[in-house]
Order: structure tokens, then sequence, then C-alpha cells
């Protein structure tokens, strides 16, 4: 086995470890899809409960999380303000996604554009 066929397993391995584990809303966490990019770290996300909530990047996620409109993310609104305000938490790739509807926790994703 070669060193480019190695790397190739390697990539693939990690791939399906990607897919093995993803992250689920737990407690009051929703999925949502990231409508604008409003500044700083701040977006407008519309929620799987019908709600559009105004949410930021954390500090700690801040140069790791990079998102655009259109991204399917996890939101995990405030304690004070959960209709208004939340922190984005988790953005999912495109396998992911594919994955989240196949088990049904995106059946209102058709109700969004882009999808």
């Amino acid at each position: 086995m070669g060193k480019k066929e190695r790397e190739e397993q390697a990539a693939q391995e990690a791939f399906q470890e990607e897919l093995r584990r993803i992250k689920l809303p737990r407690g009051i966490q929703v999925i949502g899809v990231l409508d604008q990019r409003v500044g700083g770290s701040r977006s407008l996300v519309r929620c799987m409960d019908g709600k559009t909530r105004n949410c930021r990047i954390p500090g700690r996620l801040k140069r790791s999380l990079w998102v655009r409109p259109g991204d399917v993310v996890l939101v995990e609104p405030w304690e004070l303000n959960q209709d208004d305000k939340g922190d984005i938490i988790f953005k999912y790739s495109k396998a992911q996604i594919n994955l989240l509807k196949k088990r049904g926790l995106l059946k209102e994703m058709d109700e969004f554009s882009g999808f």
C-alpha cells in the first residue's frame, strides 16, 4: 500500500467517523438555517421552531466556525431572550444534513428555500 492509498483510506475513515458522531439538538437547542450575516459575529437564523433569532458565534468558536447564508446550524437559545437571541454552536456539513434528513429530523427543511 502506497502513501497515496494510505492518505485516501485515512480521509475515508475520517469522513465515516464524522457521519457516526453527528451533534443532535439536546434540551432547548434547535436546528436552523442561516438567513443573513448582520455584522461582527452576528447572524439572523430561521429556526425549526418557527422563530427568527439574532444569533452570535461565541468567542471560543469565532476563528474555527465560518458560516454563510444557507448553512444549516445548531442554535442554543439564550436563557433570558429565548425567542429573540441565541448562540450558533455547530455547523452541519452536507453529508450530515443528508443523514439528518434520512433520520427525519429535518422534515420541515422543505419549507426553507434553497434545499
